[in-house]
């Protein structure tokens, strides 16, 4: 573990790479928040992603610990830990979340690129496979440092579109908040959105090669969820501006944008977009990268070659290229997240929190 890292790296960092790994094709166009909050009523809505970061930062706090004590920093050498002969349970459910995660990241791509340009939708998809495939083929310290700075720079366009449209329209933003409609099951939508993203940490092991104490996992955990849910929590509230008419917008960002009517504050915003869309499916990609290192390592003797990393990235990409043409955005979150949300309440957060917090107990026991 390295000696020399900085309090950034190990209380701020990690959470910066969970927020560029949930940030995704939904999250960043507005269509998961739409799915989850928006059609809760505002209120309810507010409260269920109150609900779903208070989640993740519990979740985050004891994984991260229990990755510090194991010194697990991949996905596999993690399992293996928590659930012993077991971890093949997580592995399957995983892969297939990879493969929508980059599916939606594949459509929505194609989407704005398309609203914005007259090229085919695939053109969006094979130009992130290709800044995925350079970015993952160099590792985790360049991976680190491009996360840690886009996700800051991504921190600086939601602030500004909030102040932009707060002046804009902030009386219809009031207007909204104003309606006093809680659904009945609003907590369910912080539940499932929730459990879908916290099946998101196994991709960030490897950030915390940092850690040094039970303070920093702790702390660090705790911080990664406000971190993470910041940015959504300000464009949350800009969506409320136009509820409810906002649910039936496959891209609310694009109609957010166009009702500011500056082509080139939304150029800008959706380059910085694409940016995390590249985050989160190089974070996807690096996981299974590591977790294959991981295998030869253990089982092999013998580290990864550094050429499957970009081939990994590109067969996997070009398997949610048919996903994300065939289905498209919207289905994709709805169904696909929805399907595999129970899976990891089940598989990765009862374990964790249970068989996880015994073994972290277990481990001050025994020194």
């Amino acid at each position: 573990m390295a000696t020399s890292s900085t309090a950034f790296q190990r209380y701020l960092l990690p959470g910066l790479v969970f927020q560029s790994v949930i940030v995704g094709g939904g999250y960043a166009t507005g269509r998961e928040l739409v799915e989850f909050f928006v059609s809760q009523g505002p209120w309810g809505g507010f409260l269920g992603m109150l609900l779903a970061m208070s989640i993740w930062s519990l979740v985050l706090a004891v994984s991260f610990e229990l990755a510090r004590i194991t010194r697990s920093y991949d996905y596999l050498t993690f399992f293996r830990h928590l659930l012993g002969r077991g971890w093949i349970l997580f592995e399957i459910p995983f892969c297939a979340l990879i493969i929508v995660s980059l599916a939606v990241l594949g459509s929505a791509t194609g989407t704005m690129l398309t609203s914005h340009f007259d090229i085919p939708d695939y053109t969006g998809t094979v130009l992130l496979a290709l800044l995925i495939g350079i970015l993952t083929f160099y590792g985790t310290t360049l991976i680190e440092k491009v996360f840690a700075s886009w996700s800051l720079v991504l921190y600086c366009a939601y602030i500004t579109l909030f102040i932009w449209c707060w002046i804009s329209f902030g009386e219809a933003i009031k207007a909204g908040f104003a309606t006093p409609m809680i659904a009945e099951e609003w907590y369910r939508g912080g539940l499932v959105y929730a459990g879908i993203n916290i099946a998101a940490i196994p991709a960030i092991l490897f950030s915390l090669r940092h850690l040094k104490s039970r303070r920093d996992a702790i702390c660090s955990g705790l911080l990664a969820g406000p971190i993470a849910m910041i940015p959504a929590l300000l464009f949350f509230t800009l969506l409320i501006g136009h509820y409810p008419k906002i649910i039936a917008e496959s891209l609310p960002l694009t109609y957010i944008l166009d009702q500011l009517d500056s082509q080139y504050f939304g150029y800008l915003f959706q380059i910085i977009i694409l940016g995390t869309f590249i985050e989160t499916g190089t974070a996807l990609i690096h996981s299974l990268n590591e977790r294959l290192s991981a295998m030869f390592k253990l089982d092999r003797g013998s580290l990864q070659a550094s050429w499957w990393r970009p081939l990994t990235a590109i067969t996997a990409l070009l398997l949610s290229v048919f996903l994300a043409t065939k289905i498209g955005l919207v289905q994709l979150i709805a169904n696909g997240f929805g399907t595999l949300t129970y899976a990891f309440l089940f598989i990765f957060v009862l374990p964790v929190m249970t068989l996880g917090v015994w073994k972290i107990y277990k481990g001050d026991q025994n020194r």
